[in-house]
């Protein structure tokens, strides 16, 4: 009696050895499954940030602060170009207070005056600007630069309106 009670036991023990390492076995394959998984969903996402510092490095190339050359150029002069951007990009909201509108945008506004929504430094030089009065919209290149008595001077090198 006594041996089929360790003989009995022995089997149990077994199958649940057995139940055990299949139960393991199937978490183990189910998470190795998974770790490939976001193993390659990393990879596709790296390089998908590879893909976009690209792409913002060539955004970045046609402005002052991407442009080394440029931000020489004022440090030479003795001038921050973060202070240079924004002393200009004031210089140029602020032209919006004059009588009749900006003086810098050369169309007279069909519903309005036409102010200007947004500026991108390009460089040292130049300046692109999106202006409007709410129902006509253009754009125009605006040179910049500091004189002799490091005084600012703008000046719109071309400009256009888009049809309605």
């Amino acid at each position: 009696m006594k041996n089929k009670i360790f003989m009995y036991l022995f089997f149990f023990a077994l199958l649940f050895v057995i139940f055990q390492y299949m139960n393991e076995k199937t978490i183990y394959e189910s998470q190795d499954k998974k770790i490939k998984a976001l193993t390659e969903k990393k990879i596709i996402g790296l390089d998908s940030i590879d893909i976009l510092n690209d792409r913002i490095a060539n955004l970045n190339y046609f402005t002052l602060q991407g442009n080394e050359n440029a931000m020489t150029y004022f440090e030479n002069l003795g001038l921050d170009p973060l202070q240079v951007e924004q002393q200009v990009a004031d210089a140029i909201y602020d032209r919006v207070l004059e009588d009749g509108g900006n003086s810098l945008i050369p169309f007279k506004g069909a519903k309005g005056t036409m102010k200007i929504n947004k500026l991108k430094f390009l460089n040292h030089r130049w300046i692109i600007a999106d202006f409007s009065d709410g129902t006509s919209w253009g754009e125009m290149i605006v040179e910049y630069f500091f004189d002799d008595k490091m005084e600012l001077q703008l000046t719109v090198n071309g400009s256009v309106l888009y049809p309605n």
